[in-house]
């Protein structure tokens, strides 16, 4: 049975050469996930979840169940790959001032501007009388100031903080994940089941207290109760990976994780399927109740962690097994990819607001919003990157 010797394993980095600072495979993997949310705030009011068109299709439902069960958590994974070598370079002090611009200044430009003006779709449905001054000044000052997507800019910022705090006191404690992950490169199953016990631990006790649709609100702040937790684990096990040889681990390109992509499918597709049947008792059973017993939340919890952990490992190991095989539809949008993050949110609530009276369904008006959506927000964060600066941000 192999042994992890820490004393060798250590031994072993300081030896090894410096990874990359970039990597393809992780670049097309943000990429692909920026499209995933696009995608996913196309469809949604078209669900039973969103439902905010009279048309519908249940195709939907199960990219609106997938999509939210771990593009979100992947996202702060990917983002703490980056966050040690980067305050060990720079210095707590700069590189929180880096994320401060990176991350602060479009929160607060987003929180003023785009996300009061895609409500404004959702609003005028309902109040038609309400000018945008009216309602932009209601929004500001009274309230409810919904987030939209732009929660994570916040959220990530206070991870970044906390992790520049933990490397203040030892930039040594997350070296046991480097560890882990080095080991992984051979066996990724091993860090599977340790990150899948993690997550779990620190995510299923929060679902069955908060259950899924308690939310933290004070102004345009905003983040799930019962995931805040799901979303640290992801970003610091990220940021442990990322400690040192990133291409020497777990997402080596060479590793054995990106040759065992059926498994981790195969992981994913079983809970996935029992969170459709816990769904099904949900509704047809227990009668759609706003509160859920705890075993309901539980079991919900387990199958949500499993794929959650499972898909993410599927979608790496795809990007990995093709990152030196030639170019990618998605390279040309990398650089343009956070840009259509922040940017996006508006655009697909007003074409929804614009094709809610034609009589059309669901499959049709779901695609053109997608399409248009996605083509509109790269070409307006190619125009905002041409203003002096915005490319630090942008």
């Amino acid at each position: 049975m192999t042994t992890i010797s820490t004393t060798l394993t250590s031994a072993e980095t300081r030896a090894a050469p410096k990874a990359k600072t970039r990597n393809p495979s992780l670049d097309r993997a943000r990429t692909f996930l920026t499209l995933v949310v696009l995608l996913h705030h196309a469809v949604i009011p078209y669900t039973y979840y969103g439902h905010t068109d009279p048309t519908s299709f249940f195709g939907f439902d199960m990219i609106v169940l997938a999509t939210d069960s771990f593009f979100m958590a992947m996202f702060f994974f990917l983002s703490g790959l980056f966050v040690w070598p980067g305050i060990a370079r720079k210095g707590p002090l700069n590189y929180l001032s880096d994320r401060l611009l990176r991350l602060g200044l479009p929160f607060v430009i987003c929180a003023f501007t785009v996300i009061p003006l895609a409500y404004y779709a959702i609003s005028l449905r309902h109040h038609p009388e309400i000018g945008f001054s009216e309602y932009w000044w209601k929004t500001i000052t009274v309230g409810p100031w919904p987030s939209g997507p732009i929660w994570f800019l916040w959220v990530l910022l206070a991870f970044d903080m906390v992790a520049c705090l933990l490397y203040r006191l030892s930039p040594n404690m997350l070296d046991p994940i480097n560890r882990l992950s080095l080991y992984g490169r051979r066996r990724p199953a091993v860090f599977f089941a340790v990150m899948l016990a993690v997550t779990a631990a620190f995510y299923i006790p929060g679902r069955i207290h908060f259950g899924a649709g308690s939310w933290f609100e004070f102004g345009p702040f905003s983040v799930q109760h019962g995931r805040v937790m799901l979303y640290a684990t992801y970003f610091f096990f990220g940021a442990g990976i990322g400690v040192q040889y990133l291409d020497r681990g777990l997402l080596a390109a060479d590793g054995r994780m990106a040759k065992v992509s059926w498994d981790w499918l195969v992981l994913a597709l079983v809970p996935y399927y029992l969170m459709w049947v816990l769904i099904s008792i949900k509704r047809e059973i227990l009668g759609n109740p706003a509160d859920l017993p705890d075993w309901y939340e539980g079991l919900y919890a387990v199958c949500f962690t499993v794929f959650s952990v499972a898909v993410m490992f599927l979608i790496l190991a795809y990007f990995l097994r093709f990152a030196y095989s030639g170019r990618s539809v998605l390279d040309p949008m990398q650089a343009d990819a956070y840009g259509m993050f922040l940017v996006h949110y508006p655009i697909a609530l007003w074409l929804q607001y614009w094709l809610f009276d034609f009589n059309l369904p669901a499959t049709v008006k779901a695609p053109i919003v997608f399409v248009l959506t996605v083509a509109f927000s790269w070409g307006l964060t190619r125009a905002l990157r041409q203003i002096p600066g915005a490319k630090r941000v942008l």
